[in-house]
């Protein structure tokens, strides 16, 4: 077989006359015969800025990794890329921004190493959407590839326990309820995030760093270290040593993104309690490749799998604890005993799963990871629920979720703000299923996240009292009974958008049931009374309405590599 070139794409300007003028560009960044015409071209990627307090650090990072390949024989490239901060957009129109972030992001990556034929990359994300982006872009790209989590936020300290981000949406509710005065909820506030890295629970960004190492595209320990933590420095040079390696071996993405990888992704998502959010993101991976991973791939893998770590929210500890028990390969080490895992599969170090966790063991005395003999339980924390409300399905996050099944009768709200209005003014009570439409990727445009709703809630003692579903989704930081991605959306006239207030409705986790009780008669008049509402108009957020696919399938928007 043909040995790999790792200058397979930057020959293209490093060779001939004609490309004179491309080279002078280079040469005016200070690059040199050696680094244009010797050396590979190494992407560094990060989605650096001072939007959010995950990626806030992201640009020392990226430096350190770029320092470290140039040393190691290659010539890298740094560039960024946009990042929403998912908890300053949460609670009005901005979140409509986020989930069309990934897709900018994907984008944005993809276009940069094209434009500029590099051979390789290593990309450095911190925050909800830019991880999946990320990974969507090496997956599309399919250039030697290593992924590199910006890191956890350290814990807040507030009434002598930790707090993160979710702690102070639920004290909004807790406030709106009156059972904190403004002084607490001020305290809180100033408590929960002491500096830069993502948000410190299994919500979104940890559980995708989680999933990039079970992935088998991060380096085996790197996702765990916080932020701010010393133990950061040496993997920036792990990471260029890594790059450095695949690039001379030809390891590309697509010889490590398999539907066995792709797998044990689901399985971590599951075992950890972590975020619904993973439903949409791993599939929009796998669409990259053209690999079809759908609800019932989640649903079968997630039952496969026995929750095994206490993570926030639906358990106790923060990723700060995980990573002092030894990090997300004590997870995988559980998760192999445990018969869960495709231990076969490569990762980005050249070896397989299973030789990367051969002197990894299970710590005793801890309780952040447990062996299956004494899992948290005995399914994974990732349920699909069907029925004539969701023929596509929705997702919902059972970890630490007490009461399971709930059937009451509807109070139906067409958008966030009114569900939050009436949350707010005490309008909705135990026993109730409250339904949130027109938030979906085509309706919303862009499928908010509902955190400050579920919190509001959670924050007034009605949060396994109440249930919610809705064509949007929510935070890794949402707890209670929420069924998100209910398909097909309102806009595209799904059953979510026959519902009216006082229609029974039953959501089932443990049985997968999410119907109303209504016959097919009385379901088939009211969609010949159903009116679309006009489309959204003007910029980004027209465009993705545009193009969006359903929730089930990733919320992608293009057709994938066949």
């Amino acid at each position: 077989m043909k040995p790999f070139d790792p200058k397979h794409k930057s020959r293209t300007i490093s060779e001939g006359a004609d490309k004179t003028a491309n080279r002078a560009m280079m040469r005016a960044m200070g690059l040199g015969d050696k680094e244009i015409y010797e050396q590979p071209w190494i992407a560094v990627s990060s989605v650096w800025g001072e939007a959010t307090p995950c990626n806030i650090n992201l640009d020392s990072q990226a430096e350190a990794i770029a320092k470290h390949i140039a040393e190691r024989g290659g010539t890298p490239r740094r560039f960024t890329t946009i990042s929403v901060s998912d908890g300053i957009a949460m609670g009005h129109a901005g979140m409509k921004a986020s989930l069309v972030s990934r897709e900018v992001i994907a984008d944005s990556i993809e276009l940069m190493v094209r434009a500029h034929c590099y051979d390789g990359l290593v990309g450095v994300a911190g925050c909800d959407k830019s991880l999946p982006g990320t990974l969507m872009a090496m997956a599309r790209l399919n250039v030697p590839s290593v992924f590199l989590y910006g890191g956890t936020i350290m814990p807040g300290r507030f009434q002598g326990r930790d707090v993160t981000i979710q702690d102070a949406f639920e004290a909004a509710g807790a406030h709106a309820a009156g059972t904190i005065s403004d002084e607490e909820l001020h305290a809180v506030e100033c408590a929960v995030c002491p500096g830069a890295g993502a948000c410190g629970g299994q919500y979104t960004a940890n559980t995708m760093a989680c999933v990039a190492e079970a992935l088998g595209m991060a380096l085996p320990g790197s996702s765990s270290p916080p932020a701010t933590s010393e133990d950061r420095a040496a993997w920036f040079a792990r990471a260029a040593e890594a790059m450095m390696a695949a690039m001379r071996d030809g390891l590309t993405p697509d010889k490590i993104i398999t539907r066995e990888a792709l797998e044990n992704a689901i399985a971590i998502g599951a075992a950890t309690g972590g975020s619904t959010n993973v439903a949409l993101h791993i599939p929009a991976i796998a669409h990259e490749l053209g690999i079809d991973i759908g609800f019932d791939d989640i649903e079968r893998v997630s039952k496969r799998t026995p929750t095994l770590a206490s993570l926030r929210p639906g358990g106790k500890y923060v990723m700060l604890d995980l990573h002092n028990v030894g990090g997300v390969p004590v997870v995988l080490r559980a998760m192999l005993d445990a018969g869960c895992l495709h231990g076969d599969c490569l990762t980005v170090n050249g070896k397989t799963l299973a030789e990367n966790l051969a002197d990894v063991r299970v710590p005793e005395g801890q309780d952040v990871v447990r062996p299956k003999e004494n899992a948290l339980y005995p399914t994974g924390g990732l349920a699909i629920v069907r029925g004539n409300l969701a023929p596509e399905g929705g997702v919902v996050k059972t970890t630490g979720v007490s009461k399971l099944a709930i059937t009451g009768p509807a109070k139906v709200f067409d958008g966030e703000e009114a569900a939050m209005a009436a949350v707010q003014f005490r309008h909705v009570s135990a026993g109730d299923v409250v339904v949130i439409r027109y938030e979906g990727p085509k309706g919303g445009p862009g499928m908010r996240e509902m955190l400050g709703v579920t919190s509001a809630i959670v924050g007034q003692g009605l949060g396994y009292s109440v249930a919610l579903l809705t064509d949007g989704r929510f935070s890794g930081a949402t707890r209670g009974l929420m069924v998100g991605h209910v398909g097909p959306e309102a806009y595209d006239g799904g059953p979510i958008a026959l519902v009216k207030d006082g229609d029974i409705v039953t959501v089932d986790a443990e049985k997968g049931e999410l119907s109303v009780a209504l016959d097919e008669s009385e379901m088939a008049a009211r969609r010949r009374a159903w009116r679309r509402p006009e489309p959204y108009k003007g910029g980004a957020l027209e465009k993705y309405a545009r193009l969006v696919g359903p929730a089930c399938e990733g919320a992608v928007t293009h057709s994938g590599r066949g």
